[in-house]
């Protein structure tokens, strides 16, 4: 084991006014416990294997980078411990360990010297990392003179020469041109292939798809998820999808209203509860609904799927089908729909069942219910067609054994 992290937690004081400093300075001179505190993190724990890529996700101010610098020791915990056996590389903060007034040339002297390197291996390597770093003539100049991007470059070919244990990088690949990302992301898979090991922090969905196997989810200074890296960063996705939608009335106040027609509930594979159901890709989704009919008339019952940020993707209800709906009690009706081997690609979405007039014009009631489909799909778009790619070997079979090269 690389990393283990038990009860890991992060607290800071309460500084608004320099009165806030002074009095949070005196609290822990007298060794009394921060009691007024910002926690950042709460209650870390997590285990990295030799050889695993982990990936960091959440949104801004979950405590991604806070943990990091915990692993990496650039912070002290306030609770909790972290033990790491193995010799870390960290790209954290833009510039960190760099001086701004040494030359990029002094300055991988310096880190390469701090990630113990002796000063033959250093003068065996420097061509090395220079021709990485590729910042032409501006590998003499002062850092401060440098952009953003050409800092992270540097910073990443010491890295790189250095072969850490453990590579630890925050938002490395957001900074930088294309060019750059690319030599990177061909670097972190050679690295990740000869046994390295990496915990990556990344907005980019992609990236962490593309470089990890496994992910953690930090929401507030907790982990919400961890797990395989599709399971968690389509959860992560489907979150922020449904975060910004409307939500459904309360049941209590429509059933108050008194309509004409109002849903009792709905089921999706024989649950009911609010957690969104879990399917794998091509699974049978089931979706059944009950109604209410204040004057015992047939209500039509309508299902709609649309992705958690409202995109539509399909709607049919049992007028279009010529469907019938069953009659439970007095006034109470039951429709229930499958649909076999489920061809929605992986994401959030949102199941609807919709309460409507007998004729199907008018709309009364609506009841939602969130979907997850997991799968390691990379299509684009909403749903998987069926198709099949044209090849030379196969063209005699699509033809009837002759193939037309008629023009």
């Amino acid at each position: 084991m690389l990393v283990q992290a038990h009860g890991l937690s992060k607290s800071y004081p309460k500084v608004f006014h320099r009165s806030d400093r002074l009095r949070a300075l005196l609290r822990l001179l007298a060794g009394r416990r921060e009691v007024d505190a910002t926690t950042v993190l709460h209650d870390i724990n997590l285990e990295v294997w030799r050889g695993q890529s982990v990936g960091l996700i959440g949104e801004n101010g979950a405590g991604k980078s806070t943990l990091l610098k915990l692993i990496s020791g650039v912070l002290t915990p306030s609770g909790g411990n972290v033990k790491v056996h193995g010799r870390i590389g960290a790209l954290l903060e833009l510039g960190a360990g760099f001086h701004p007034e040494y030359s990029g040339r002094e300055n991988i002297a310096m880190s390469a010297a701090l990630y113990g390197l002796s000063s033959d291996e250093i003068r065996q390597r420097l061509p090395e990392i220079i021709e990485f770093a590729d910042i032409g003539h501006y590998i003499d100049e002062p850092v401060k003179h440098y952009s953003s991007g050409m800092v992270v470059r540097l910073g990443f070919a010491v890295v790189a020469a250095t072969r850490p244990d453990l590579l630890i990088t925050d938002e490395v690949l957001a900074v930088g041109d294309e060019s750059f990302q690319k030599k990177c992301v061909r670097w972190i898979e050679e690295y990740l292939e000869t046994g390295g090991t990496l915990l990556l922090v990344s907005h980019s969905m992609y990236h962490i798809q593309k470089l990890c196997k496994h992910a953690i989810w930090l929401k507030g200074g907790v982990i919400s998820a961890q797990g395989d890296v599709f399971d968690v960063t389509q959860a992560y996705l489907s979150y922020h999808e449904r975060k910004n939608t409307t939500q459904a009335p309360q049941r209590a106040v429509v059933e108050a209203q008194g309509m004409e027609f109002h849903l009792l509930d709905v089921w999706l594979n024989d649950e009911s509860h609010e957690m969104p159901l879990l399917l794998e890709h091509g699974e049978e989704l089931r979706v059944r609904a009950t109604v209410h009919s204040r004057d015992g008339r047939v209500p039509v019952v309508m299902l709609g799927i649309a992705r958690a940020d409202s995109t539509p993707v399909y709607g049919v209800s049992t007028e279009m089908d010529g469907a019938e709906v069953t009659l439970q009690s007095p006034g109470i009706y039951m429709a229930e729909v499958r649909l076999p081997a489920l061809c929605l690609l992986p994401g959030g979405y949102t199941v609807r069942m919709h309460a409507l007039d007998t004729e199907g014009v008018r709309m009364f009631d609506t009841i939602e219910r969130g979907l997850t489909i997991r799968g390691n799909a990379r299509e684009l778009g909403l749903v998987r067609l069926p198709h099949v790619w044209i090849t030379p070997d196969i063209l005699p079979s699509l033809s009837g054994g002759k193939v037309d090269t008629t023009s």
